[in-house]
């Protein structure tokens, strides 16, 4: 008798225990579910490489609907017309030059060319855009889309939002204090320049292509 109601305790104390961890095994599993959720979010990433200037890459933009950013002598006299004056950027002193030779040296004979305000540096046979104006008649085509001397601050942020929003102000020799955008040249960020486009009176007013010495 003494020896089944031995058995029969502990029996009764076995069965307590399968319960109790079955308990604690339940109640860790929350704690797992909550510590995935907390790793889940990625979107603060997205937010700062949406919050970058955007790019105006080269190959995007035509000037006056015809041209690229490099192009020959006979390409600018047949869309532009003869230049108003050429000067050597020799006498300039430019803080760097576009057709700078793998040396790192620089051809005397290299000009600026200039017409209708916009600045062009020519060497030999190739020009380069270096400062665009939108005055009379001039524009660009950006990815199809006309811009000119008439495109307001309105039209600019539609194509660059973040780049309007960070627009500031920039005191320009001979042209007084002008709003000012900076844009990527790429989605890399591989150049260490920009471009420049100034903004006078809230409408569309030039364009420079910067780079540091």
């Amino acid at each position: 008798m003494k020896k089944l109601i031995l058995l029969s305790i502990i029996v009764c104390s076995f069965s307590c225990h399968n319960n109790t961890t079955k308990t604690v095994e339940k109640s860790d599993q929350p704690k797992e579910t909550e510590t995935i959720s907390e790793n889940q979010p990625k979107s603060d990433s997205i937010v700062v490489k949406d919050s970058k200037n955007e790019v105006m890459k080269e190959e995007d933009i035509l000037f006056n609907g015809k041209l690229k950013r490099y192009f020959t002598l006979k390409e600018f006299e047949n869309a532009l017309g003869k230049t108003d004056s050429i000067k050597l950027m020799s006498e300039e002193e430019p803080c760097s030059y576009i057709f700078e030779n793998e040396d790192g040296s620089k051809n005397l004979e290299d000009k600026y060319l200039y017409k209708d305000g916009s600045r062009f540096e020519n060497t030999e046979d190739k020009v380069a855009v270096d400062e665009f104006r939108f005055t009379k008649n001039n524009f660009i085509l950006f990815k199809g889309k006309k811009l000119d001397g008439n495109s307001t601050i309105a039209v600019l942020q539609k194509l660059f939002p973040n780049a309007i929003k960070n627009m500031g102000n920039l005191d320009v020799y001979g042209e007084g204090t002008l709003q000012v955008i900076q844009l990527r040249e790429d989605e890399n960020n591989i150049s260490d320049g920009h471009v420049k486009v100034f903004i006078k009176n809230g409408k569309l007013y030039y364009m420079h292509w910067w780079f540091p010495c």
